[in-house]
Order: C-alpha cells, then sequence, then structure tokens
C-alpha cells in the first residue's frame, strides 16, 4: 500500500501550480491547453443556445472594454472573443478559458459606463486568467475518478453542463456554481488590478458593486449575477482595502 500512496501525493504535488500575481499554490489535473479546448467547445455550443444582440452600440462597448482588459492581461496565447447576448432578465457576464467572455444585455444599464464595465469583465476575466475553472474540474475528477478524456467527451447533457458549469459559465446552462470566497477575492484582487492596467478607475469597482446590491433589493431572488456573486459589505471593504494597490498601476498606465 506504501507505494501506491507515495505514487498518489507525488502526483498531487506535481500537478500543484500557482495563480498569477497572488501565487497561491492550486491543484490542476488538466493541462492550459486541454481546458482552452474545452472553454471553446463550452463556448460554441452556449452560442448555439442564445440569442447575440444586434445591438451595434452594446457590441461596440463590450468588445472596446474587453479588448482594453484583455491587452492588459498579457495573455497574447488567448484567443479572445467578446460576445453581447440578448437576455434583459440575465445581469451577468462570464469568461470561460481561453478568453472567450460573454455579456448579457441585462447586465449593461447595472454596469453603468464603460468603468463599470470594466469592473465586470475585468473580474471574470481573472477567473480565466487565474485558471478557477481547471481547479474546479481538477477538484471533480479528483472526487468522481472521471478522467479528463470522459469529461470531455461525454454526451450527457447534464455532465456537459455540469462541466460548463465548473468552467464558469454556470447561469448560462442553469448550473449555478458559485466560486469560493477565496476565488472571489482573488478575482476581485485581480480584477481591480486588469481594469488599472487598463485605464480605468479602480473606484468605479466600488460604486458597481453598490448597484449591483440595487439591483437585487425587494427582490425574490437576486440577479444571477449575485447569485454567483455574493456582493456584500464586507467584500466591499475588502476591495476597498486593494484600491490603493491597483491605483498604483492606473497611474502607471496614466503616465505612459
Amino acid at each position: 500500500m506504501f507505494f501506491p500512496v507515495v505514487l498518489f501525493v507525488t502526483l498531487l504535488l506535481a500537478a500543484c501550480q500557482n495563480v498569477p500575481m497572488t501565487g497561491r499554490s492550486q491543484l490542476q489535473l488538466i493541462s492550459p491547453g486541454q481546458e482552452m479546448a474545452m472553454g471553446l467547445s463550452a463556448f460554441q455550443d452556449i452560442l448555439k443556445k442564445e440569442k447575440l444582440s444586434s445591438d451595434v452600440a452594446a457590441n461596440e462597448l463590450v468588445n472596446r472594454v474587453g479588448r482594453r482588459i484583455a491587452s492588459a492581461t498579457g495573455r497574447t496565447d488567448f484567443q479572445w472573443e467578446f460576445k453581447v447576448i440578448e437576455n434583459d432578465k440575465q445581469i451577468n457576464a462570464f469568461c470561460l478559458p481561453g478568453g472567450k467572455v460573454a455579456v448579457y444585455t441585462g447586465l449593461l444599464p447595472v454596469a453603468k459606463d464603460e468603468a463599470g464595465l470594466a469592473a465586470v469583465i475585468g473580474h471574470e476575466v481573472a477567473h480565466a486568467i487565474a485558471r478557477h475553472g481547471g481547479e474546479r474540474l481538477s477538484q471533480q475528477l479528483l472526487v468522481t475518478g472521471a478522467t479528463l478524456a470522459v469529461a470531455a467527451s461525454t454526451h450527457d447533457p447534464k455532465k456537459r453542463d455540469l462541466y460548463t458549469g465548473l468552467l464558469g459559465a454556470g447561469a448560462a446552462v442553469g448550473f449555478l456554481l458559485p466560486y469560493s470566497r477565496l476565488h472571489e477575492s482573488e478575482a476581485d484582487r485581480m480584477g481591480l488590478i486588469y481594469m488599472a492596467k487598463a485605464g480605468y478607475d479602480p473606484h468605479a469597482a466600488v460604486h458597481l458593486w453598490h448597484r449591483m446590491a440595487e439591483a437585487g433589493r425587494g427582490k425574490p431572488t437576486p440577479p444571477e449575477f449575485l447569485s454567483t456573486h455574493p456582493a456584500n459589505a464586507a467584500r466591499i471593504q475588502q476591495i476597498e482595502r486593494w484600491i490603493p494597490e491597483a491605483m498604483q498601476y492606473y497611474q502607471a498606465s496614466n503616465t505612459k
């Protein structure tokens, strides 16, 4: 029994990687290339089911802000795409591995302006850069004993939706799978820096979260974005504590 245990522990240690910026160690049982391939497949599946917005102004806005955030990440290996999904009831957005971003039209009035939208896209992109989807999928594979080949090739719609939800597009497939508080905090911090590097004032993130909370006030169920991204006073306070760090990048971006 000793050798199998040692081998298992060795494999787990080999699967540990570090998150950019924060340096946190995470479990990754799949490669970045495999994760991106699954992200692309999931994105294509979602776009077949959803109605894309034909609003020229909305598409130009999302692409303009998205491209600036993408440039700020420095990830030229990502095949960035930015889509606007026509659904005014969904106050939500997501970014799948490889830079596949979608923003629902219901989010745009709450985002209010470019800086507010940058806060959302920066946060969602941070989840992808930090490989939170791959980390959650790795944890699922570890628990179930499934292999990546099985996960990637399954024809079971429910399982495919589950894996897509784990990768970061839960609201799009009906699986509301909240990120952990650790992942949320990591995406908040990284997202602030990305929006700052892109030339957007990080203070806009605080105003955004207040508007998000207001959008859910008095409703029996909160907007999807709040369901998967709890916006509470403690979180806003945490973001406020990180703003000085992000402001250094914002000031640097304005001196270029």
